[in-house]
């Protein structure tokens, strides 16, 4: 099927004015909540450069996996190119860096929330941690018991999101002082890349629209539409609230927990925390409450498929719910949680190790998107230009690309085991003959 032939109406219902919000939702996450302090500590106002590297960087990037979802309209997005471009293995391998990819990511998310919270009724690291693990108790209930966020609640929770930073850059604006932009780059430029590593967090979600591509009335023209309008909407909002941050909060930035709250305060006084702290705690509610159901539900189908431990598929069925790789996936985020806060580590490692895997699923959704689009097509143009996009972001991921190096040695390990397992099994049932069979064989003797 060509790209031209696939204009033809796919039976969905998301049209690209649609398909842009959920983007955008998608997308615009909890990293903004925090990263453009974490950012500015690492490079000052320099850390500016790399918020536009990044929005440079996902263009291409968006493109070629809406290209792949026009093309490919499945609801195994990466996992379904790696397998059509090269099999099992590397489907494998995307599907263990998305699941393990929660877990550190869902407990930075936590601790996110947390800060806003602490900043509006003080405490420190323990009111923050507690509420990190309160929330973490609470969406791990609410998927337990098959609640789900709706789609239309995430619709609310990315439009809070939206309009929490349209008022905290409008309401601080005229505070700023451009002589916080002086020194530039403090740490020095090649502090920047750091800070880039660091907020790849905040652009992670550029693949997950293509698990909705079936979706669309017309996928192969509202896909790339809806892409496009998203990366001006999300690279827009995002340039603009890191700038406030920098210009309005100028050394304080670097040392803020919650720099959304502290521009609000600045706009509104003291009292506009309290706001700033129900925002975020919505706003990470909603994306955890997400992270763990796809990711529940993506256990459950790697164990059905044999990628994961049997006993883990229980809820892969439609309708069902996956208790056991909830169970995993819960039990593992409280441990990152705990990690981090007993060694007194903080969130940037969370971020760093979640940011890793999504760099080696974009390698590898990147890889199958040049082998699978055909040439001279404007997607395969957009992969191309994508690998110069995440030959980038490997640099900048640098050590923190061993652990999705070492879950898919350890997928590839597992998958390797099963078959032998597997196969070890059918030479057993062979040797054997049924009961029912050996027991006629001796009564006929007999």
């Amino acid at each position: 099927m060509s790209e031209a032939t696939s204009e033809t109406p796919s039976g969905g219902t998301l049209s690209a004015v649609q398909g842009t919000a959920m983007y955008v939702g998608a997308v615009l996450g909890t990293g903004v909540i925090a990263l453009p302090a974490l950012a500015a500590e690492q490079a000052g106002p320099a850390s500016l450069l790399a918020w536009l590297a990044l929005v440079i960087l996902s263009a291409p990037l968006a493109a070629a996996f809406a290209a792949l979802g026009a093309r490919y309209p499945d609801a195994g997005g990466v996992s379904t190119y790696a397998m059509k471009a090269f099999g099992e293995r590397a489907s494998a391998v995307v599907g263990w860096c998305f699941y393990l990819a929660v877990p550190p990511g869902a407990a930075a998310a936590a601790l996110f929330g947390g800060a806003y919270v602490s900043s509006a009724v003080g405490g420190g690291t323990t009111t923050t941690t507690v509420t990190a693990v309160g929330l973490m108790v609470v969406v791990t209930a609410a998927n337990t018991l098959g609640l789900r966020v709706t789609g239309r609640f995430q619709f609310m929770l990315a439009g809070l999101l939206v309009t929490l930073l349209l008022i905290a850059v409008a309401l601080s604006l005229p505070k700023a002082d451009t002589a916080n932009l002086e020194p530039f780059a403090p740490h020095g430029w090649s502090a920047v890349v750091p800070a880039a590593a660091l907020l790849v967090w905040s652009f992670a979600g550029w693949e997950a629209i293509t698990h909705l591509a079936g979706e669309f009335r017309r996928p192969a023209r509202d896909l790339p539409r809806a892409t496009y309008s998203a990366v001006v909407i999300v690279g827009g909002l995002y340039l603009l609230v890191a700038f406030a941050v920098i210009v309005v909060l100028g050394d304080r930035a670097s040392r803020s927990d919650a720099p959304l709250g502290d521009l609000m305060a600045a706009g509104l006084g003291g009292d506009a925390r309290y706001l700033a702290a129900g925002a975020a705690l919505l706003l990470t509610t909603g994306a955890m409450n997400a992270y763990y159901a796809g990711a529940a539900n993506l256990g459950a189908a790697l164990a059905r498929d044999g990628a994961l431990p049997g006993w883990m598929a229980r809820g892969s069925v439609a309708g069902e719910t996956p208790r056991r790789s909830l169970a995993v996936v819960s039990s593992l985020s409280f441990l990152a949680l705990f990690a981090v806060e007993l060694t007194g580590l903080g969130t940037e490692p969370l971020v760093l190790l979640t940011t890793g895997s999504f760099v080696a699923v974009y390698a590898i959704g990147v890889a199958a998107a040049v082998r699978l689009l055909p040439k001279g097509t404007k997607g395969r143009a957009s992969a191309l230009g994508a690998c110069v996009a995440v030959t980038a972001l490997l640099i900048m991921a640098g050590p923190y690309l061993l652990w999705p190096l070492v879950v898919a040695g350890a997928a590839l390990l597992y998958l390797r085991l099963n078959r032998r397992r597997r196969a070890l099994a059918e030479q057993a049932a062979l040797v054997t003959p049924p009961l029912e069979t050996t027991v006629d064989v001796q009564e006929a003797g007999a």
